[in-house]
């Protein structure tokens, strides 16, 4: 088959890569030279335009791919595309689109007959050597069309149809929300392991856990290597960014009355990790010096600037000492 690639960055130009080595063909747009001389290099073709795109398509059997960031990036795209698409072709956001953005999307290129699906798609950078655990919202017909496309990228096992234009961005939503919960988890529990009054191996401790234990995953085969290249992950600085899918999450949990605290409370985190001096730290510091007599850091304004040193005080008075938290 030949399939239409839209966005070869980190996600799309590996994609291409695995959709060739399945035995079909990609004709590639980006706005940079450079990866769409990299996909030419792969073994593929490039074009200057989405009225290219189009053209190096058959009229009614094309298939379009888009691995553009979420949001407007998706509607301009598509608002553009279609102007150069006929009945009967499609186009497949494999993005991390809000799913209620892509049934409105879905809707209105129906009007044209033009199908959308929705491909919730993980497995990162290693998605290439790996395969990409594909989670596909769209109707069956155009589903069935793009078929030995998603088969090529996915592994054994590594593909679901989850029905209607919009559920397979609404299950990698929650795929990614439960992901947020699992990242916290470790991140809190190898912190704890550190803080240890024992000198314990953090490499040595995630090699086990990936051999027989209850929390052995990917995520911990990935843990691993981090540590054997920054034991003390010292170059990495513990600021969290999220791209979205845990708030769409939490919003779904509350639209529908059910209790996600995990999920909740590590994206928090992330917004907590973005704050090196968090006012509330603060507050909360202030109150258990005022209440309890609780010793307090003081910083210079050099010490704010990351030189300098700080010094303690001890607590208001002997009368507030031992009265709270």
């Amino acid at each position: 088959m030949l399939i239409g690639l839209i966005g070869l960055g980190k996600m799309g130009l590996p994609m291409a890569q695995r959709i060739m080595r399945g035995g079909h063909s990609v004709v590639g747009y980006d706005m940079s030279e450079d990866r769409k001389a990299a996909l030419r290099e792969a073994g593929g073709s490039s074009v200057s335009s989405l009225e290219e795109l189009a053209a190096a398509l058959p009229g009614g059997e094309r298939i379009v791919w888009a691995m553009v960031p979420a949001g407007d990036p998706v509607d301009e795209t598509i608002c553009n595309l279609r102007l150069h698409l006929d009945p009967e072709d499609i186009i497949v956001d494999g993005g991390n689109s809000y799913y209620k953005d892509t049934v409105r999307r879905a809707k209105s290129l129906r009007q044209d007959d033009i199908y959308l699906i929705d491909s919730g798609t993980s497995g990162g950078v290693w998605g290439l050597e790996n395969g990409y655990c594909l989670m596909v919202g769209g109707e069956t017909n155009a589903y069935n069309r793009v078929r030995p496309i998603l088969e090529a990228l996915a592994p054994e096992g590594g593909l679901v149809h989850t029905g209607a234009p919009g559920s397979g961005h609404y299950t990698k939503m929650v795929h990614n929300g439960i992901e947020y919960g699992l990242l916290q988890a470790y991140g809190e529990g190898f912190e704890i392991l550190g803080a240890s009054e024992f000198p314990l191996n953090l490499l040595e401790i995630a090699q086990a856990w990936r051999n027989g234990s209850v929390v052995r995953s990917w995520l911990l085969d990935l843990l691993a290597r981090s540590f054997e290249a920054d034991p003390n992950l010292e170059r990495v600085k513990g600021y969290v960014e999220d791209s979205g899918e845990g708030r769409w999450t939490i919003q779904e949990a509350i639209e529908h009355n059910v209790p996600a605290p995990v999920i909740t409370a590590s994206l928090y985190e992330r917004f907590h990790s973005r704050k090196p001096d968090s006012f509330s730290a603060k507050v909360i510091a202030s109150l258990r010096n005022q209440f309890g007599g609780h010793a307090v850091l003081h910083q210079s304004v050099a010490d704010a600037t990351g030189s300098g040193s700080s010094s303690v005080e001890t607590g208001v008075s002997e009368a507030t000492m031992g009265t709270g938290d």
